[in-house]
């Protein structure tokens, strides 16, 4: 019963605090009305068994709470009123009218990634509060996107929530002149969803679909919103490219399949041949190029390979190369070092790698160590090579992730490649 209930919380908490948000004008207690609910579902759907429709009860019982909140502040309001005829009845948190509250959930989600990216909160506060709220992720999870301690995260997600309450922050998405001022964080949050999805930090599968599924829902609708935005096309490009390989990334069992080990005869070519089109739109649109339209035509030199060995690597090298100038970044670079190795050879790349190791952001990052082993491993230097998986392994959340790497490390405890 809990294993369902949590799917069902991943997959609908943030439809449920957006549409909370939109009634009560206040995201914070949207979300502590959301787990009420699901703490209601905690409580009686293990007495009562699971309803037909989950996520329609979930929705009812948050959204029932939410209006006994609004009719509660009506009732403080009209106490006030008595005492102080021309005080406001409840100011930002007045009832919206019916018709408002019942609106298209994904205007509501537009709503609720815009008003998390708002520019009173800093740029860390933003992105870690709407993929709080919009990617249904928690707190470790965060905390290990962005390779920064938990209780920082905790901490930046407490605050933004205050700060917006205190600022009255209006729930709607801006107007056009004050969009692309919140442009970046908003992309930012949908590509770490994305990513998310695409390769889960924690848990027990590799994948977690529904993610990618949601932020390329919201990137194809953010591209009809502002059409003229060359990034918004390079991301929805990106996450195009990437969601078609999807059915090739994991086996039968669910575990893992590497990119180079994959059967691209499974890659959805509708997919691929969308995500090109939103990258010719993205290019058509002029200026340079952009960090999510570099990394989509990354995604496209890998896309456009029929096999793994007509990858066009040097392009794919100099892709990393500019993006390295635009945008620095350990993991940057950590990337770029594998594309080299496949260029010009794994001595190459380890060479990158090496030059890696004092970076504290990657301390506790396993793609450094696991990058290390394979370059090793192609070397035929086994027993390092064996113990960088294995310190890979001890790193990873993930235990789909974790079981691979410890199957190549005992791979090169026998000298197998």
């Amino acid at each position: 019963m809990h294993r369902t209930l949590e799917a069902v919380w991943r997959m609908e908490s943030a439809k449920i605090i957006a549409k909370l948000a939109r009634m009560l004008r206040d995201v914070g207690l949207a979300e502590e009305l959301a787990q009420d609910a699901l703490v209601s579902a905690l409580e009686q759907w293990p007495r009562s068994g699971a309803p037909d429709n989950p996520a329609a009860w979930l929705m009812v019982t948050a959204k029932n709470r939410a209006l006994d909140e609004l009719r509660r502040r009506k009732l403080v309001g009209r106490k006030h009123e008595v005492i102080a005829q021309d005080a406001p009845l409840i100011g930002q948190g007045t009832p919206a009218p019916r018709e408002q509250v019942d609106d298209d959930i994904d205007d509501d989600l537009l709503r609720l990634a815009f008003i998390a990216c708002h520019p009173v909160l800093s740029r860390e506060a933003r992105t870690a509060l709407t993929l709080r709220l919009l990617g249904g992720l928690t707190t470790a999870e965060i905390a290990r996107a962005f390779l920064v301690p938990e209780p920082t995260v905790g901490q930046r997600i407490v605050r933004a929530k205050r700060t917006l309450a205190e600022a009255r922050i209006p729930f709607e998405v801006p107007p056009p002149e004050e969009r692309t001022a919140r442009l970046s964080s908003v992309l930012e949050v949908l590509y770490l969803i994305f990513n998310e999805g695409y390769a889960a930090t924690s848990g027990e599968d590799w994948m977690r679909p529904a993610l990618c599924e949601e932020a390329l829902r919201l990137g194809r609708i953010l591209a009809e919103l502002m059409p003229r935005e060359p990034e918004v096309h390079a991301l929805v490009a990106l996450m195009e490219i990437q969601a078609s390989r999807a059915s090739a990334r994991i086996d039968a069992a669910g575990e893992p399949i590497l990119l180079l080990e994959q059967n691209r005869g499974r890659w959805d070519q509708l997919l691929i041949r969308r995500g090109l089109a939103a990258l010719e739109r993205a290019e058509a649109l002029g200026g340079a190029m952009g960090p999510y339209a570099l990394q989509a035509a990354i995604a496209a030199c890998h896309a456009r390979a029929h096999a793994a060995a007509d990858t066009d690597w040097h392009r794919i090298v100099a892709l990393y190369d500019a993006l390295a100038q635009l945008t620095p970044s350990p993991v940057i670079e950590l990337n770029r070092a594998v594309a080299v190795s496949m260029a010009f050879g794994p001595a190459a790349g380890l060479e990158l790698v090496d030059a890696l190791a004092g970076e504290p952001q990657l301390n506790h990052y396993q793609l450094l160590p696991s990058v290390r082993g394979d370059l090793l491993e192609k070397l035929g230097r086994f027993a390092e090579a064996r113990e960088e998986f294995k310190q890979a392994a001890l790193l990873a959340k993930n235990s789909r992730e974790r079981a691979l790497l410890l199957g190549r490390a005992a791979a090169c405890g026998t000298g197998v490649q």
